[in-house]
């Protein structure tokens, strides 16, 4: 602890990249609904993109480390939760809960959410976010809707 003062809250954040394929199209939905909502990134053939990935944890900083996390095991973690799985992949093929889920920015940061908090103290995850493009980033903080 601090003496006589707060433990001061701290937000920490790591990137990283990976490169995967993809193709926006769900089951749901008929062929000529699918060209129609996701236009060329329906292809058969999928496209790729090159994702970078923003961890946010937040948390009190140690008294003894001066540190929210060891960002060596953030890394660690990271790596283990979804860069393994994600990385130079099909997520439509090569990862399982995509099966049943359009492989969007929006479910990728929720995959990632999903396995980092399975990884992390529970409260410390802040927030992920996924720059699909340099344009186009997606961010979730674990809310769920009524």
């Amino acid at each position: 602890m601090y003496p006589g003062k707060k433990q001061p809250i701290v937000y920490i954040s790591r990137s990283d990249c990976f490169s995967a394929c993809h193709r926006l199209h769900s089951k749901k939905l008929s062929a000529e609904e699918n060209q129609k909502i996701f236009g060329k990134c329906n292809n058969p053939n999928g496209h790729g993109h090159n994702y970078k990935v923003e961890v946010t944890l937040r948390g009190p900083v140690d008294p003894v480390t001066g540190m929210v996390l060891n960002l060596t095991d953030l890394k660690a973690c990271m790596q283990k939760a979804f860069m393994s799985t994600l990385d130079h992949k099909n997520l439509d093929f090569d990862v399982d809960y995509f099966k049943d889920k359009v492989s969007t920015a929006e479910n990728i940061a929720v995959y990632i959410w999903e396995r980092m908090a399975e990884q992390l103290t529970a409260g410390l995850l802040y927030e992920v976010k996924v720059h699909e493009t340099e344009k186009n980033v997606t961010s979730y903080r674990g809310e769920q809707s009524e």
